[in-house]
């Protein structure tokens, strides 16, 4: 510890470090422990000049309903505390009652086992089934932790590529709408001001003539559950593929939504972290109108 933390208590440093009070209470109460140079300590503890403090995390727990399956994994990057996958399209994120057992968290549970090392699934951005590109993931509930803290602070920053029926007149802009579940459907969503805040931010790339298609660079500022599927639709202008929120599904199988690019700070050691994923074959294909 430095002269500036001489007199905190052992609490606030945690916590303003990131570890929340339901952290500290399972390393407290769950396996868990905290030592300064070597000794066991309570969060009363008042630091000293000079300490050195080690966190010892309760073993992670993995949920009985999630098995390890062998589902194939495009790793961009790994190290102890993240992991960065470029994922395929048709493949769900998490479990689901029609895909209980094929998912990236699946997959990722099977690649941890490979490791011979025990982790849960902490996935920090969520990509829809049939949406491709760049995902986040956290190895343990501190990096976690930390991560989530940068997306709240507008640190860990996403550019999606779509393409859309119809001409965007407006080259760039930003969509503010707010989004909220649709009647009593489990999955669809719509703009309503009864929903929760949502701003998206585009560029217009190019336009298609031919095939009546903008190429469009897609920025968030939040996360709302089909955030772009709903904003563009609200525009006027769907996705191409999108059959939920009235695109066309003539020229592609999915919704043409990919995650080209994430940048985050290390959880760790706050380096810049940025990754890219290029198109898949079935977007590039649109594109070169094959």
């Amino acid at each position: 510890m430095s002269i500036k933390e001489k007199g905190l208590l052992l609490k606030d440093y945690l916590i303003d470090l990131g570890i929340s009070k339901r952290m500290l209470t399972d390393i407290k109460f769950d396996g868990g422990d905290l030592l300064i140079n070597g000794e066991h300590v309570t969060v009363r503890y008042v630091l000293q000049e000079g300490d050195t403090l080690t966190i010892i995390f309760p073993e992670e727990r993995v949920s009985e309903g999630l098995k390890p399956a062998p589902i194939p994994l495009d790793i961009l990057f790994e190290d102890t505390d993240v992991l960065v996958l470029n994922k395929k399209p048709f493949i769900p994120s998490i479990p689901s009652r029609e895909h209980p057992e094929h998912s990236i968290a699946n997959g990722l549970l099977d690649h941890y086992a490979q490791q011979s090392v025990r982790h849960t699934v902490h996935l920090v951005n969520r990509l829809d089934r049939d949406t491709s590109g760049v995902m986040l993931v956290a190895k343990h509930r501190f990096a976690h932790s930390l991560l989530s803290k940068a997306q709240k602070k507008g640190e860990v920053k996403r550019t999606y590529r779509a393409f859309t029926h119809g001409m965007v007149q407006q080259k760039q802009g930003t969509i503010c709408a707010k989004i909220a579940r649709k009647g009593d459907s489990i999955i669809e969503r719509m703009v309503d001001d009864t929903g929760q805040d949502a701003m998206t931010h585009y560029d217009v790339k190019s336009y298609d003539p031919a095939l009546d298609m903008s190429d469009v660079s897609l920025t968030l500022e939040t996360g709302r559950t089909h955030q772009i599927r709903v904003h563009m639709q609200y525009l006027g202008h769907p996705l191409i593929g999108d059959t939920l929120y009235g695109g066309k599904k003539e020229r592609i199988d999915r919704q043409a939504l990919h995650s080209e690019t994430l940048v985050f700070p290390h959880p760790m050691t706050g380096g810049k972290m940025m990754f890219s994923a290029p198109l898949p074959d079935d977007m590039q294909s649109l594109l070169d109108h094959k």
